[in-house]
């Protein structure tokens, strides 16, 4: 069992035909409390859960062998270390990076979210393990496919959430998830 850190380019793993993988996928802004450490510190890294987790995290692996829906287990292992809703001013952020488009993200961003922009980058490379610049261009390739996988047209796509160009979407597909975009849809 591992934790995949935050990832601002892609990761390629093999997988043979027919290997199951069980994980959970957070929302943005709520890992670092449920893995106990700043997400900075496993950005584009691969750490066995043990080192965040210790015993706790052997325990899950055998209740998870001993399952034959591995997924709940794990999913309610998470859910029993979320000790308080998720902090407002990180949803804020989260939000505000969404939809934000244009220059001076970063200075707007925190004069909205009422931090200075050095407060606003430690408080983003802490709970979600990039600044907000990088934020943003995760959740704008992750808004891209979605609307893909919905059907839009690449070009539409692009345009929409704020891409220069549909060339401009590629190259971000390629650098974040190792793949044009256009493979990434492929049956």
């Amino acid at each position: 069992m591992f934790v995949a850190g935050p990832d601002t380019r892609a990761h390629l793993a093999p997988i043979e035909v027919g290997t199951r993988l069980v994980g959970v996928r957070f929302v943005p802004g709520v890992a670092s409390d449920i893995l106990g450490v700043p997400l900075d510190e496993l950005r584009d890294q691969r750490v066995p859960l043990d080192v965040l987790w210790g015993h706790e995290a052997h325990d899950l692996a055998d209740r998870m062998a001993n399952d034959d829906r591995p997924e709940r287990v794990l999913v309610s292992t998470v859910r029993d270390r979320i000790t308080e809703p998720p902090d407002p001013a990180t949803r804020a952020i989260v939000h505000r990076v969404e939809r934000a488009t244009g220059r001076g993200l970063v200075a707007r961003l925190a004069d909205e979210v009422g931090m200075s922009s050095r407060h606003l980058q430690r408080r983003c490379l802490t709970v979600f393990g990039y600044g907000a610049k990088t934020l943003h261009e995760v959740l704008r390739f992750q808004r891209a496919l979605q609307l893909a996988r919905a059907g839009g047209p690449l070009a539409h796509v692009a345009a929409t959430v704020g891409y220069a160009d549909q060339a401009h979407l590629a190259r971000v597909s390629r650098r974040l998830a190792g793949a044009p975009v256009s493979e990434l849809f492929k049956p």
